[in-house]
């Protein structure tokens, strides 16, 4: 495991955006996407993974009845991918997982919850250019016809209508990353997007062993967590922009006023 534990707020800005010169634009474009968490400790286990030990038995039968009782036009579109898209984006467990093109955000959920303030926080940074080289050569062909780094719900729909047809792409498991419907504003400030692994069984932290590669962890101690908290909140990367509304609002404040322990 690629891990860097920093040891102070401009370590982190300089492994956050490390790799992100592009010599072919001249410009600091990443590729990276990032996912934040509270605990170094936690896995890349999936919310279907988490539900049951029967999971991929599941999976079908929770996206039917989601789309059986969900208002008609609830998901644009009627793909599967778009289906999975609303549905994870509204907590039921589906085999998708949520990252972010932004640093910054990745870094909100890795030191937003302050119950976890005692325990060291994760950033897992993965390279999706350098993952989805390794697809198999449908869904790569579709990735350079289109001239994308990601999939779009409509690109993945023309190369595989059907969760199982996705799954037979390729002879070994891969992962693909698909940029979400613009939902809602809570699913565009949090400039988000998902991966999906072809073998719904397989923890994609387990996969990214085999390829040491293409990422690296970046370990926030606990000690350091108020003071990345307080430069997060004076930036203005909070509750009340991520999750917009009352809800949100609440809970930045509630966060906010806390009394530091």
């Amino acid at each position: 495991m690629t891990d860097i534990r920093i040891t102070n707020w401009n370590e982190l800005q300089e492994r956050l955006f490390q790799d992100s010169w592009d010599d072919r634009l001249g410009r600091y474009r990443s590729r990276f996407a990032f996912r934040g968490l509270s605990r170094a400790s936690y896995d890349l286990k999936t919310s279907l993974q988490r539900l049951s030990p029967v999971h991929t038995d599941l999976e079908r039968h929770l996206l039917r009845n989601f789309r059986k009782y969900a208002h008609h036009d609830a998901a644009p579109g009627d793909s599967v991918w778009s289906w999975l898209s609303v549905a994870q984006h509204h907590g039921l467990p589906t085999r998708l997982l949520d990252w972010t093109y932004s640093p910054y955000i990745a870094t909100h959920f890795a030191t937003a919850n302050i119950e976890r303030y005692q325990e060291d926080g994760v950033i897992w940074c993965v390279d999706y250019d350098a993952v989805h080289r390794l697809l198999p050569e449908k869904l790569l062909s579709a990735l350079h016809e289109e001239g994308s780094h990601v999939f779009t719900v409509e690109m993945l729909g023309k190369v595989a209508g059907t969760l199982q047809e996705f799954q037979q792409l390729g002879a070994s498991d891969f992962v693909a990353f698909i940029e979400p419907p613009s939902l809602d504003s809570r699913i565009v400030n949090q400039y988000a997007l998902f991966s999906v692994m072809s073998n719904p069984s397989r923890q994609m932290d387990e996969w990214l062993s085999e390829f040491p590669s293409l990422w690296y962890r970046v370990i926030i101690p606990a000690e350091l967590k108020w003071e990345i908290r307080d430069k997060l909140d004076q930036a203005n990367v909070t509750e009340r922009v991520l999750f917009p509304g009352l809800d949100g609002l609440s809970l930045w404040l509630r966060r906010h006023y806390s009394p530091k322990v």
